[in-house]
């Protein structure tokens, strides 16, 4: 029989890729939406008659608990939250209730379904398999760099604070309960199916359109913000193998490599014969109120015990996504031409 998967946020960017890696490997796929939301709108609309669906949401825990009862899974993977940072200043309460009590509700769901206590002696053989998706955000202003698996949390936004406790109590049910449940902690993944209001995305959009002809500039906050930036694809594979091993455990996954802002900018723009400096502008309202400086991944605890490593590299990435918002820029604007010349 084939193992069953239920992924929360699967139409986001990371849930459509683990979708599709999951089913590459046989899996049954099932996925939490809320409501009457129709994942045949979002980036899993191709595979959408591959999958299927259970209502549930973060939010509420008597709907998770129904959801996992309904589904059965072998594996769960927690990809819901509010992933804009900049947004968690403005509604820092709805963050922390999605990102952080979020995670403490799936995992109750889960224990209450498998009726886990903390008499538990057995081993996790059968037991369902719990993902977290953590975060860099959670290092913040970094004690030290690269950061791995022990160095010290200092979040610097509601975001990142939200995320080290669902770090943290993803940890607390394992040592508890003996929950088989893992975090990932995952630097910036970037992909083309990257929400327009992340950097990468604006960036590779904005090029799209100036090259085109659409665009005029590009603003731009803290061009010297550092981060480890890779493929969103190649990170979908490290939550796969973290819930094969034999034992939980937490891993940092990340390239080891660093960039700035800058240097996105400039890939983006040299791709496409451009000077980024005629186009580039700064505009201070874009900047973070505290911003993290400085990001880099140590992952070589997961390169040696999953043997997991990254495939593509940021310049290749940010061609990859120019080279979409290209294609799919001027499929618009040829469409909105087509609909202008016959809407007389």
């Amino acid at each position: 029989m084939p193992k069953r998967a239920l992924i929360t946020g699967i139409t986001g960017q990371d849930g459509s890729y683990l979708a599709e890696h999951l089913l590459s490997q046989g899996y049954q796929v099932w996925g939490l939406i809320r409501g009457q939301a129709n994942p045949r709108k979002f980036r899993v609309s191709r595979l959408a008659s591959e999958l299927s669906f259970v209502d549930g949401d973060l939010m509420d825990q008597g709907s998770l608990v129904s959801a996992v009862d309904k589904v059965q899974p072998d594996e769960v993977y927690n990809l819901g939250a509010i992933s804009f940072v900049p947004m968690s200043w403005q509604q820092a309460e709805l963050v922390t209730e999605v990102n952080g009590m979020g995670v403490l509700r799936v995992l109750e769901a889960i224990r209450m379904v498998s009726g886990l206590s903390m008499s538990r002696t057995a081993g996790t053989e059968g037991q369902i398999r719990f993902y977290q998706a953590s975060s860099s955000e959670m290092f913040g202003k970094v004690a030290e760099t690269p950061q791995r698996e022990t160095t010290l949390f200092h979040p610097r936004s509601p975001y990142g604070a939200a995320k080290a406790y669902g770090h943290f109590i993803t940890r607390n049910y394992r040592e508890s309960f003996g929950m088989y449940a893992v975090s990932g902690m995952l630097f910036n993944h970037e992909s083309p199916r990257r929400g327009q209001e992340f950097v990468t995305r604006k960036i590779s959009l904005a090029v799209a359109r100036i090259k085109l002809g659409l665009q005029d500039k590009l603003a731009l906050g803290n061009m010297d913000a550092v981060r480890d930036w890779g493929y969103a694809g190649d990170y979908v594979r490290a939550m796969h193998l973290m819930l094969q091993q034999d034992a939980p455990d937490d891993y940092v996954i990340g390239t080891g490599e660093m960039h700035t802002v800058r240097d996105a900018v400039r890939f983006a723009f040299e791709h496409v014969g451009l000077d980024w400096k005629d186009y580039v502008v700064v505009d201070p309202d874009l900047v973070r109120p505290a911003e993290v400086e400085v990001l880099c991944a140590d992952s070589s605890k997961a390169q040696a015990q999953l043997g997991w490593k990254p495939s593509v590299d940021f310049q290749e990435l940010m061609r990859m996504m120019v080279d979409a918002d290209l294609a799919s820029v001027s499929r618009q604007n040829e469409l909105d031409d087509l609909l202008l010349a016959h809407s007389w």
